[in-house]
């Protein structure tokens, strides 16, 4: 709602609250005029002080005096107004008008902030960086606990000294501002917010998943969303200024720092503390006077006595006072109920989920405590509310104050409507619909006849992707367009990883009609286009995507690119400009190497080298963990490598073919040709399988120099060390671990096991979280399972030795590592006694049969009906004529040993691979003609081998 407002504007409305506070603030100092109001011969003031009015504190009546109205309106308004604000308008719009928020930002309007020097340790060069806090560091992990505790200091603060004392309350205030500035110059972005002050607990709670009136930063197309940071061009356009300071940032998407805190401790700690601490402070005055009119009348916010009271009676219970100072008993009264509000908390979190399991609700943990933390905030508000600026309310005619209250909860219901409704799975699915309906837009589809006057901003969730099937231009291959930029966005933003990425987006492949497979296909295609993104220890989140993008558009204003119409490089654009853009790195905090990434994107032919030399790299590794898993001190495991090898194998082939692309865009680059050189020695045999093999003619496409450079004899034969020591191969199948493949982790995993169990139990627990690969996942926790009961035979692995039996059949060999997975997944071991019938003649052929251990015969009739009968061998398929062609069996398949083991793979799993992978399709069509061929020459008078003839053709 706040969000639009431009930045101009609300510079003028900080301006104008900040100068009203700071005068407030100087008006505790010296104020000669209010005291007037409050006089008691001012009859006509509903503020003045009446000598009627005896308002008790300990059975004595306190001196009623005229008073200064600074603190009242401190305590009585502001700080009521900032709560209903914060729960109805949302942190969007108190964050853009706080006036500590804008005084902390002071030290970089005048552009005079700390920095620390950083050495590049390649070049020597120093360069400056506005200091962060780091994630972590004890701040970073602690900082809601260190402002709750500065919250609760404050309070105490409150009731000992500073409530009725306007000079302490002023003096309060000074040095809360004097910290804020200072922050701001210790620390970059708005770290005085994220980090210090004591008010953000209490933003957190109201203003979390958001407020009444908030906008949805996950469905909106502006890159500048809520609260975030932000600064206006001399051209008058607003811009990101972003530094990253905290993520997730709750001024960049509250909703989504709240789903992603909503597991941890501290979360959970504030909510229910708060609720304790709120409820414990106004009570104290209860238990202070011994009466409710003592805070109800507003009296303690001009007790002349105030100071003198920290060492007398802090309790009055019973009529009688109990001998405690109030200098102890405040702090253990806030902080004992602090602590019963968190431990309330977390027993009525415990007993509803205890009450929906019972019932057998399928509401997962986070939307249980979500509804528990949304209640706590309804009630603490509304309790709030009942003492919060009511001595001003009070003052009001009765009808005003019901009129006062009904507002207050109508307002406060809604939020409870509203919040109460909300998921994260409902967060999800709203924000891939947006990223779907921004890429929809950006095809250019004739799409107003389907809208009725709507526009795609105006649809919902459900109508987004029912437009999407209805689009007569929306084909397959724009959908695919379509999923993979959104994926591609995902990733960019840290919204998801590889990992968890295809449990995500289920709901839009869903959608989209795009399979598991083809995912894991633009998975690939993206780890090539832009090989970061898929970099494991690339940082990716928004807050640092929101960074780098401000960095870029400021960047691109600067660089005029009319000055290279004019004849000049890049390199002496830069060079001109260097000035300015150091300064703006140091304004976003750039790293050198970010700084290198950004500027390459204005250079296309830069960008592509730097992506080559990053490819480059990948397959250095690559290449040099596949050489650490060919030691002898791996026999042992020669059928798991056997499919490691072939996975391996696969990926290096996908990254020669980008290699050599980006050499055909390229042409005789220097860089290019000292590549080129460099991939001829390193990789040849996946060279020559690409150049050869490819259906790509890459002579049409490569200069004969950069040919012949790929070429050229090796000067020394690439040779695999047989002296790798364990701890080598345990490091280079380490990095295999961070590829986005589930089989090439699943199978790193295994071996590393079987190389350092104690290493491996470690890295298999790391990936037992739900969102891994259910290979991956099984892999690790049958790694883990084998401590307790070391028997290490494969069948404990069950997808895994499904796929070591497929990879030894000549049927399976050099396919697609997905296709493996998928058909892995589906199929299915079966064990046999000996003389048990495994399938019986005339049977309809519905499975895809692999004799995995044991010995199995056929038993058929010939044209003289003869039984005859032949053998089967593990490895070999017992019906696989019969799949193809659609048949039934041509005769009856026994068991001959016990026990007989079989892999069955469902047809219609086979048929779905074969539609989808020619090149799969056509591999196993031209294998099965080679043995035909051989059947016509061997067997061709046999009745049953006509018949499959016949069916086949």
């Amino acid at each position: 709602m706040f969000s639009n407002i431009s930045e101009k504007i609300m510079h003028r409305v900080r301006w104008l609250i900040t100068s009203a506070w700071l005068l407030l603030i100087a008006s505790l100092f010296y104020d000669p005029i209010s005291p007037w109001l409050t006089a008691p011969e001012r009859e006509w003031s509903p503020l003045r002080v009446s000598a009627d009015t005896c308002v008790q504190v300990q059975g004595v009546c306190l001196e009623q005096k005229p008073y200064a109205l600074g603190a009242p309106i401190f305590w009585g308004l502001i700080v009521p107004s900032a709560i209903f604000i914060l729960l109805v308008f949302g942190h969007e719009l108190w964050r853009r008008i706080c006036p500590l928020s804008f005084l902390s930002q002071l030290a970089i309007a005048l552009n005079w902030q700390r920095h620390q020097k950083k050495v590049n340790p390649n070049t020597g060069k120093v360069r400056l960086e506005i200091v962060k806090i780091k994630k972590d560091s004890w701040l970073g992990r602690n900082y809601l606990y260190f402002q709750f505790g500065w919250l609760y200091v404050g309070l105490c603060s409150r009731i000992l000294f500073i409530n009725a004392d306007r000079t302490a309350l002023g003096l309060w205030l000074i040095v809360t501002i004097i910290a804020a500035i200072s922050v701001g110059y210790l620390y970059g972005g708005k770290s005085w917010c994220q980090y210090f002050c004591p008010m953000a607990p209490v933003q957190k709670i109201y203003a979390e998943p958001g407020g009444l009136f908030t906008s949805k930063a996950q469905m909106s197309e502006r890159q500048i969303t809520q609260s975030m940071c932000r600064s206006t061009t001399p051209e008058g356009l607003e811009r990101s200024s972003c530094v990253a300071c905290n993520s997730p940032c709750i001024d960049i998407d509250s909703e989504r720092s709240y789903w992603e805190g909503i597991k941890q401790a501290d979360n959970r700690f504030i909510y229910y503390a708060y609720f304790g601490l709120v409820v414990g402070y106004f009570v104290y005055y209860y238990l202070y006077s011994g009466n409710w009119y003592y805070y109800f009348s507003g009296a303690w916010a001009h007790q002349t006595n105030q100071l003198e009271t920290i060492f007398k009676p802090g309790f009055y219970l019973f009529n009688q006072p109990i001998p405690i100072p109030k200098l102890v008993a405040v702090p253990i009264t806030l902080g004992l109920f602090s602590w019963l509000g968190y431990i309330l908390g977390k027993l009525a979190e415990n007993r509803y989920k205890a009450w929906l399991r019972q019932r057998e609700s399928k509401l997962s943990s986070e939307q249980i405590r979500h509804r528990v933390f949304t209640v706590c905030t309804y009630v603490i508000f509304n309790f709030f509310f009942i003492f919060g600026g009511r001595p001003f309310v009070l003052l009001l005619p009765l009808k005003f104050q019901h009129v006062y209250d009904v507002i207050l909860v109508l307002f406060s219901t809604l939020w409870l409507y509203k919040s109460w409704r909300r998921t994260p799975e409902i967060y999800n699915r709203e924000s891939l619909a947006n990223r779907f309906r921004i890429q929809l837009a950006k095809l250019q589809l004739d799409i107003g006849q389907f809208l009725e006057g709507k526009s795609l901003g105006d649809l919902n969730i459900h109508e987004i992707y029912i437009l999407s099937k209805v689009l007569p231009g929306f084909t397959q291959e724009k959908r695919r367009e379509a999923y993979k930029r959104v994926l591609k966005g995902a990733l960019e933003e840290g919204y998801t990883d590889t990992i968890s990425s295809l449990e995500v987006l289920q709901q839009m492949r869903i959608e989209l009609d795009v399979s598991e497979e083809e995912h894991h296909q633009i998975l690939r295609e993206l780890g090539v286009e832009d090989p970061q993104l898929l970099e494991p220890n690339h940082l990716k989140d928004r807050e640092n995507l929101v960074r780098l993008n401000g960095y870029r558009k400021a960047l691109a204003r600067i660089i005029n690119w009319q000055e290279k119409d004019m004849g000049n490089t890049f390199t002496d654009i830069l060079e001109k400009h260097k000035a300015e853009v150091n300064t703006l790195s140091l304004q976003y905090s750039i790293t050198p190497q970010e700084e290198s990434d950004a500027l390459a994107d204005f250079d296309p032919q830069i960008s592509q080298i730097r992506k080559a030399q990053f490819l480059f790299n990948r397959l250095e590794q690559l290449i040099e963990g596949y050489r650490a898993i060919n030691q002898p001190l791996l026999l042992n495991q020669a059928p798991i490598l056997t499919l490691l090898r072939v996975s391996l194998q696969e990926k290096k082939s996908v990254l020669v073919r980008a290699l050599l692309t980006i050499f055909a865009n390229l042409g005789e680059h220097p860089e290019v040709i000292s590549l080129a050189a460099t991939l001829g020695r390193l990789s040849p045999v996946s060279l020559i399988d690409e150049l050869e093999s490819s259906a790509t003619n890459w002579e049409n496409y490569l200069t004969p120099k950069i040919m012949s450079c790929l070429k050229q004899p090796t000067d020394s034969p690439s040779a695999c060390s047989l002296e790798i020591p364990p701890e080598e191969i345990i490091y280079h199948l380490e990095l295999l671990l961070t590829e986005p493949n589930p089989l090439i982790q699943s199978l790193s995993l295994y071996v590393i096991y079987h190389l350092d169990p104690i290493k491996g139990t470690q890295l298999a627990r790391v990936r037992l979280e739900p969102q891994q690969n259910i290979l991956v996942q099984e892999t690790a926790q049958n790694l883990i399972n084998l401590q307790e009961r070391p028997n290490d035979v494969l069948a404990d692995f069950p997808n895994l030795e499904k796929l070591v039996y497929m990879s030894n059949t000549d049927f399976f060999s050099d396919i697609k590592s997905d296709v493996f997975l998928e058909l892995a997944e589906k199929g299915e071991f079966r064990v046999y006694q000996a003389e048990e019938v495994i399938t019986e003649e005339g049977d309809t052929c519905r499975e895809l049969i692999l004799l995995v251990a044991g010995e199995a015969i056929i038993k058929f009739r010939d044209k003289n009906d003869v039984l005859r009968e032949e053998s089967f061998k593990p490895g070999q398929f017992l019906d696989e004529l019969e799949v193809l062609s659609r048949g039934k069996q041509a005769g009856t398949i026994i068991a001959q040993s016990t026990p007989t083991r079989i892999l069955a793979i469902p047809v219609d799993t086979f048929d779905q691979v074969l539609d989808r992978d020619h090149d799969f399709a056509r591999k196993v069509m031209a294998m099965e003609s080679r043995r035909l061929q051989d059947l016509i020459l061997t067997q061709s008078h046999e009745p049953s081998t006509r018949q499959k003839l016949q069916d086949i053709s």
